[in-house]
Protein backbone atom coordinates (compact mmCIF):
# COMPACT_ATOMS: atom_id res chain seq x y z
CA UNK A 1 0.00 0.00 0.00
CA UNK A 2 2.74 2.54 -0.77
CA UNK A 3 0.52 4.32 -3.77
CA UNK A 4 0.18 8.47 -3.20
CA UNK A 5 -3.85 7.47 -3.26
CA UNK A 6 -3.27 5.16 -0.71
CA UNK A 7 -1.30 6.86 1.69
CA UNK A 8 -3.69 10.15 1.43
CA UNK A 9 -3.19 13.47 3.10
CA UNK A 10 -4.83 15.98 5.39
CA UNK A 11 -8.11 14.40 6.15
CA UNK A 12 -7.11 10.96 4.70
CA UNK A 13 -3.53 11.14 6.04
CA UNK A 14 -1.82 7.80 7.85
CA UNK A 15 -2.16 10.14 11.13
CA UNK A 16 -5.52 10.50 10.87
CA UNK A 17 -6.11 6.59 9.81
CA UNK A 18 -4.11 6.00 13.44
CA UNK A 19 -6.64 8.16 15.42
CA UNK A 20 -9.33 5.75 14.09
CA UNK A 21 -7.40 3.25 15.07
CA UNK A 22 -6.96 4.53 18.77
CA UNK A 23 -10.86 6.19 19.13
CA UNK A 24 -12.17 2.35 18.41
CA UNK A 25 -9.69 1.33 21.02
CA UNK A 26 -11.16 3.68 23.37
CA UNK A 27 -14.52 2.26 22.03
CA UNK A 28 -13.51 -1.81 23.57
CA UNK A 29 -12.11 -2.80 20.46
CA UNK A 30 -9.31 -4.31 21.56
CA UNK A 31 -7.91 -6.96 19.44
CA UNK A 32 -4.33 -5.75 18.06
CA UNK A 33 -4.89 -7.37 14.87
CA UNK A 34 -8.28 -5.70 14.23
CA UNK A 35 -7.03 -2.43 14.84
CA UNK A 36 -3.48 -2.70 12.98
CA UNK A 37 -5.89 -3.52 9.88
CA UNK A 38 -7.75 -0.63 10.62
CA UNK A 39 -4.70 1.69 10.96
CA UNK A 40 -3.52 0.14 7.50
CA UNK A 41 -6.71 0.26 5.40
CA UNK A 42 -7.10 3.87 3.78
CA UNK A 43 -10.74 3.66 3.85
CA UNK A 44 -11.13 6.70 1.52
CA UNK A 45 -10.43 4.62 -1.31
CA UNK A 46 -13.28 2.80 -0.51
CA UNK A 47 -15.98 5.98 -0.63
CA UNK A 48 -16.39 8.46 -3.62
CA UNK A 49 -13.74 11.27 -4.27
CA UNK A 50 -16.29 13.56 -2.58
CA UNK A 51 -17.03 11.66 0.68
CA UNK A 52 -13.05 11.13 0.99
CA UNK A 53 -12.43 13.76 3.88
CA UNK A 54 -15.60 12.23 5.67
CA UNK A 55 -13.79 8.63 5.54
CA UNK A 56 -12.66 8.34 8.68
CA UNK A 57 -15.36 9.48 10.63
CA UNK A 58 -16.60 6.60 12.96
CA UNK A 59 -19.79 6.52 10.56
CA UNK A 60 -21.51 5.05 7.18
CA UNK A 61 -21.29 6.52 3.89
CA UNK A 62 -23.17 6.07 0.76
CA UNK A 63 -21.53 3.93 -1.87
CA UNK A 64 -23.97 4.12 -4.61
CA UNK A 65 -26.55 1.44 -5.81
CA UNK A 66 -28.63 2.75 -2.43
CA UNK A 67 -25.78 0.89 -0.17
CA UNK A 68 -23.73 2.09 2.55
CA UNK A 69 -19.82 1.64 4.17
CA UNK A 70 -20.31 0.31 7.12
CA UNK A 71 -19.20 2.49 10.05
CA UNK A 72 -15.83 1.42 11.24
CA UNK A 73 -16.60 0.45 14.60
CA UNK A 74 -19.00 -1.84 13.58
CA UNK A 75 -16.37 -3.41 11.11
CA UNK A 76 -13.86 -3.58 13.63
CA UNK A 77 -16.38 -5.15 16.19
CA UNK A 78 -17.79 -7.92 13.53
CA UNK A 79 -14.06 -8.92 12.57
CA UNK A 80 -13.33 -9.27 16.42
CA UNK A 81 -15.54 -11.31 16.92
CA UNK A 82 -14.97 -13.53 14.71
CA UNK A 83 -11.03 -13.72 14.92
CA UNK A 84 -11.84 -14.43 18.53
CA UNK A 85 -13.74 -17.09 18.06
CA UNK A 86 -12.39 -18.77 14.67
CA UNK A 87 -8.47 -17.44 14.24
CA UNK A 88 -7.56 -19.40 11.48
CA UNK A 89 -10.44 -19.90 9.69
CA UNK A 90 -12.01 -19.94 6.53
CA UNK A 91 -14.57 -17.26 5.99
CA UNK A 92 -17.87 -16.10 3.57
CA UNK A 93 -18.64 -12.73 3.72
CA UNK A 94 -22.30 -12.21 2.34
CA UNK A 95 -22.25 -8.44 1.08
CA UNK A 96 -18.94 -7.19 -0.65
CA UNK A 97 -20.19 -3.83 -1.09
CA UNK A 98 -17.50 -1.28 -1.45
CA UNK A 99 -14.85 -4.26 -0.48
CA UNK A 100 -13.82 -2.34 2.84
CA UNK A 101 -14.95 -5.01 5.28
CA UNK A 102 -13.16 -7.66 2.71
CA UNK A 103 -10.07 -5.96 2.81
CA UNK A 104 -9.86 -5.90 6.53
CA UNK A 105 -10.68 -9.33 7.00
CA UNK A 106 -8.45 -10.33 4.25
CA UNK A 107 -5.75 -8.72 6.69
CA UNK A 108 -7.01 -11.27 9.42
CA UNK A 109 -7.51 -14.43 7.78
CA UNK A 110 -6.06 -16.81 5.23
CA UNK A 111 -8.81 -17.67 2.48
CA UNK A 112 -11.65 -14.96 2.35
CA UNK A 113 -15.05 -15.39 0.17
CA UNK A 114 -17.54 -13.07 -0.62
CA UNK A 115 -20.48 -12.24 -2.38
CA UNK A 116 -22.16 -9.57 -4.06
CA UNK A 117 -25.61 -9.06 -5.49
CA UNK A 118 -24.50 -6.23 -7.20
CA UNK A 119 -22.34 -6.46 -10.43
CA UNK A 120 -21.26 -2.54 -10.34
CA UNK A 121 -19.99 -2.89 -6.78
CA UNK A 122 -18.32 -5.91 -7.03
CA UNK A 123 -16.26 -5.10 -9.78
CA UNK A 124 -14.72 -1.70 -7.99
CA UNK A 125 -14.42 -3.63 -5.06
CA UNK A 126 -12.55 -6.40 -6.87
CA UNK A 127 -10.16 -3.58 -8.44
CA UNK A 128 -9.61 -1.56 -5.06
CA UNK A 129 -8.30 -5.47 -3.29
CA UNK A 130 -6.28 -5.52 -6.25
CA UNK A 131 -4.30 -2.25 -5.93
CA UNK A 132 -3.69 -3.49 -2.45
CA UNK A 133 -2.34 -6.21 -3.64
CA UNK A 134 -4.82 -8.55 -1.78
CA UNK A 135 -5.19 -11.35 -4.06
CA UNK A 136 -6.82 -14.27 -1.86
CA UNK A 137 -10.10 -13.54 -1.48
CA UNK A 138 -12.14 -14.63 -4.21
CA UNK A 139 -15.80 -12.80 -5.52
CA UNK A 140 -19.02 -14.22 -6.90
CA UNK A 141 -21.99 -12.24 -8.15
CA UNK A 142 -24.62 -13.96 -6.71
CA UNK A 143 -27.79 -13.63 -4.18
CA UNK A 144 -26.48 -13.41 -0.84
CA UNK A 145 -28.92 -15.50 1.05
CA UNK A 146 -27.68 -18.44 -1.73
CA UNK A 147 -23.91 -17.84 0.03
CA UNK A 148 -21.23 -20.23 -2.05
CA UNK A 149 -21.80 -23.83 -1.08
CA UNK A 150 -19.33 -24.86 -3.87
CA UNK A 151 -16.57 -23.52 -0.86
CA UNK A 152 -18.20 -24.66 2.20
CA UNK A 153 -18.11 -25.94 5.12
CA UNK A 154 -17.11 -21.95 6.35
CA UNK A 155 -15.85 -21.46 10.17
CA UNK A 156 -16.93 -18.14 9.74
CA UNK A 157 -19.55 -16.56 7.99
CA UNK A 158 -20.58 -12.21 7.94
CA UNK A 159 -23.04 -10.63 7.07
CA UNK A 160 -23.30 -6.94 5.89
CA UNK A 161 -26.97 -6.55 5.53
CA UNK A 162 -30.33 -7.27 7.68
CA UNK A 163 -32.37 -10.53 6.80
CA UNK A 164 -35.66 -10.53 9.07
CA UNK A 165 -33.83 -13.65 9.95
CA UNK A 166 -30.55 -15.37 8.63
CA UNK A 167 -31.19 -17.69 5.72
CA UNK A 168 -30.87 -21.74 6.19
CA UNK A 169 -28.87 -21.67 3.43
CA UNK A 170 -26.65 -20.07 5.02
CA UNK A 171 -27.07 -21.82 8.47
CA UNK A 172 -26.46 -24.71 6.33
CA UNK A 173 -22.76 -23.64 5.37
CA UNK A 174 -21.28 -23.07 8.72
CA UNK A 175 -19.06 -25.33 9.84
CA UNK A 176 -19.14 -27.27 13.33
CA UNK A 177 -17.66 -25.15 16.02
CA UNK A 178 -18.29 -22.29 13.37
CA UNK A 179 -19.55 -18.65 14.43
CA UNK A 180 -22.20 -16.59 11.80
CA UNK A 181 -22.26 -13.04 12.84
CA UNK A 182 -25.07 -11.02 10.87
CA UNK A 183 -27.77 -7.69 11.59
CA UNK A 184 -30.99 -9.12 12.33
CA UNK A 185 -34.18 -7.72 12.03
CA UNK A 186 -36.75 -4.66 10.15
CA UNK A 187 -35.71 -1.57 9.10
CA UNK A 188 -36.09 -0.34 12.62
CA UNK A 189 -35.46 -2.53 14.86
CA UNK A 190 -32.17 -4.39 14.43
CA UNK A 191 -29.78 -6.80 16.64
CA UNK A 192 -26.10 -7.72 15.92
CA UNK A 193 -26.61 -11.72 16.62
CA UNK A 194 -24.06 -14.48 16.78
CA UNK A 195 -25.01 -17.55 16.06
CA UNK A 196 -22.66 -20.65 17.14
CA UNK A 197 -22.83 -23.91 15.37
CA UNK A 198 -22.57 -27.20 17.73
CA UNK A 199 -23.10 -30.75 16.92
CA UNK A 200 -26.72 -30.42 18.17
CA UNK A 201 -27.86 -27.49 16.52
CA UNK A 202 -27.52 -23.40 17.04
CA UNK A 203 -27.08 -21.08 19.31
CA UNK A 204 -28.03 -17.30 19.63
CA UNK A 205 -26.40 -14.55 21.37
CA UNK A 206 -28.14 -11.05 20.57
CA UNK A 207 -25.14 -8.82 21.00
CA UNK A 208 -26.06 -4.84 20.54
CA UNK A 209 -28.54 -2.76 18.49
CA UNK A 210 -27.10 -1.77 14.90
CA UNK A 211 -28.59 -0.15 11.62
CA UNK A 212 -27.88 -1.87 8.49
CA UNK A 213 -29.26 -1.89 4.64
CA UNK A 214 -31.43 -4.52 3.92
CA UNK A 215 -30.55 -7.88 2.80
CA UNK A 216 -31.77 -8.26 -0.68
CA UNK A 217 -32.60 -11.40 -3.30
CA UNK A 218 -31.77 -11.30 -6.39
CA UNK A 219 -28.74 -9.74 -8.49
CA UNK A 220 -28.39 -6.79 -10.91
Amino acid sequence: MTKASHLGSGMTSQRTRSRLAQRLKDHGIDNQKVLAAIRDTPRHIFVDEALASRAYEDTALPIGFGQTISQPYIVARMSEILITHVPNGKILEVGTGSGYQAAILAQLFPQVYSVERIAGLQRQARSRLREMDLHHVRFKHTDGSWGWEQNAPYDGIILTAAPLDVPQTLLDQLAIGGVLIAPVGGARNQILRMITRSDTGFEHQDLEPVIFVPMLSGTT
